[in-house]
């Protein structure tokens, strides 16, 4: 029998970026953006805050779009300051680069195994989905799923009672299953 488990973001991840005012290198998204046009052309932007100073910076989401381009409903969700649009900005992989910028998880996911223990039996096949691309290490997610230390998590690799098709001890943002041997 498969036991899924789910990797579920619980508020939007940090930015990393170094503040301009002071030394500090995380941002904080509040989900507000801040739109302007040019007469046929519009520029928007998501406003983030210095988790040190407060100081606001702005990440570009459109530069010199032409307004026709843009779909209504984006819009009205940038007017709105939808945080779900918010979200997806920061996963946007081409938002990140052009604004070069990276995200900081520690802290913004939790691991939902259903509230199930594990059963006792012989081998276990758990799937783990991930619910948004949050770059975890596999042995972290087993570890805290199963209720075991790190330590023992890659000693149940080494000893090959751990197995999966992906490398445990890399990060990972993408579905996976492992097979574990008792």
């Amino acid at each position: 029998m498969l036991t899924t488990w789910v990797v579920m973001p619980t508020c939007l991840p940090l930015v990393v970026r170094r503040c301009s005012a002071c030394a500090s290198e995380r941002f904080r998204a509040n989900g507000k953006f801040r739109v302007n046009a040019h007469h046929k052309l519009i520029d928007a932007w998501l406003l983030v805050l210095c988790t040190g100073c407060g100081d606001t910076a702005k990440l570009t989401v459109l530069e010199r779009t032409q307004v026709r381009s843009v779909r209504p409903e984006l819009l009205d969700r940038m007017h709105d300051n939808d945080p779900a649009l918010a979200a997806e900005v920061l996963r946007d992989p081409v938002v990140r680069r052009r604004n070069r910028v990276a995200l900081d998880w520690d802290g913004a996911w939790r691991l939902d195994t259903g509230g199930a223990d594990l059963p006792d039996r012989e081998v276990i096949d758990v799937s783990i989905r991930f619910a948004a691309p949050i770059p975890v290490r596999p042995v972290r997610l087993i570890a805290e799923g199963c209720g075991l230390p790190r330590a023992e998590v890659e000693r149940l690799i080494e000893e090959g009672k751990l197995v999966s098709a992906v490398r445990l001890n890399s990060r990972l943002a993408g579905d996976f299953t492992f097979t574990l041997k008792r």
